[in-house]
């Protein structure tokens, strides 16, 4: 595997704006529910959640080092179809608080609960991309999955990236180190070095652009232990925690999280999965792939 691609293994997302002419959303939200809002974490941070339409409730959780922003091309979608399009940012990203704290799986489980709770969302449809995978596995480990009917797991990262003596389709431990020692020392050239195949080549430069510069705005402490974390953590058993109807959503070139080390060895541990590839999808495939995406989103969801 390319050097570039290995260490594209941190997790690493960038996102694009979108603009679009004033439509009216298939359901008006309630007029009493704020379009945007914050959540008090348990320990009492701040994170920050766009709420847009209304109706059946979908949460969105974005990428490493990537803020709600992200979803906003399947958020605007669903809205105009009359679902509920709910995202957050976690701590340390956009514009949720950075408390110096927290940035490990338990913790941000919990966060992950407190808006559930926050918002009083029942049968909630998850779809989280990346790193997202890893606080959907650890809340259904940690908190039972309350209040959630369905997961779509979009580019996961998980079960477990690093090689181990049960896990030989890992990445070597010391070629993950080197990552993080760049991305510590000079996050800046970790991202451009690594932002290419994120995309695919048809992608704006405009685009990418935008997504290294939210990068680089998200916390660089949340951003250095999260991706510590992510390397070093078997989440093998999180994921069998998932007892719910799930969809794995995966690009055959996704250089980020290659296919049989991730999204296939995820399906195999959940009885209740299925898996969907996408031919020449990369890891930015909520970016590169919106139309096919969201309409199988919308599939899934008419479909329950």
């Amino acid at each position: 595997m390319h050097r570039r691609e290995i260490m594209a293994l941190a997790g690493i997302a960038a996102a694009g704006t979108f603009l679009a002419p004033a439509r009216t959303l298939a359901a008006a939200p309630d007029a009493k529910r704020p379009a945007e809002s914050f959540v008090a974490a348990k320990d009492g941070t701040s994170l920050f959640v766009r709420d847009w339409g209304a109706g059946r409730p979908i949460l969105f959780l974005s990428g490493w080092a990537l803020p709600s922003d992200f979803w906003g091309y399947q958020m605007l979608a669903l809205a105009r179809k009359g679902y509920r399009a709910i995202a957050y940012d976690r701590r340390g990203h956009g514009r949720s608080a950075d408390p110096g704290r927290g940035y490990d799986h338990d913790t941000l489980a919990d966060d992950l609960a407190a808006v559930i709770d926050g918002l009083k969302l029942d049968g909630v449809t998850i779809v989280a991309h990346s790193m997202g995978a890893t606080e959907v596995a650890r809340y259904f480990a940690r908190h039972g999955g309350r209040g959630v009917a369905r997961v779509v797991l979009v580019g996961t990262i998980t079960p477990c990236l690093m090689k181990r003596a049960d896990n030989p389709g890992g990445i070597d431990p010391a070629t993950l180190a080197a990552g993080a020692d760049l991305l510590a020392h000079d996050f800046p050239a970790w991202i451009a070095a690594n932002t290419k195949p994120f995309f695919t080549p048809e992608t704006s430069a405009a685009m990418v652009a935008w997504g290294q510069a939210m990068m680089m705005s998200t916390s660089l402490l949340a951003a250095a232990q999260l991706a510590q974390a992510n390397f070093t953590t078997d989440f093998r058993a999180d994921v069998r925690k998932i007892n719910v109807p799930t969809r794995i959503i995966h690009g055959d070139r996704d250089a980020s999280a290659p296919l049989a080390l991730t999204a296939r060895a995820t399906a195999a541990l959940l009885p209740q999965a299925t898996l969907s590839v996408y031919e020449g999808a990369p890891h930015g495939l909520p970016l590169t792939h919106v139309e096919r995406l969201n309409a199988e989103l919308l599939a899934l969801l008419s479909s329950t």
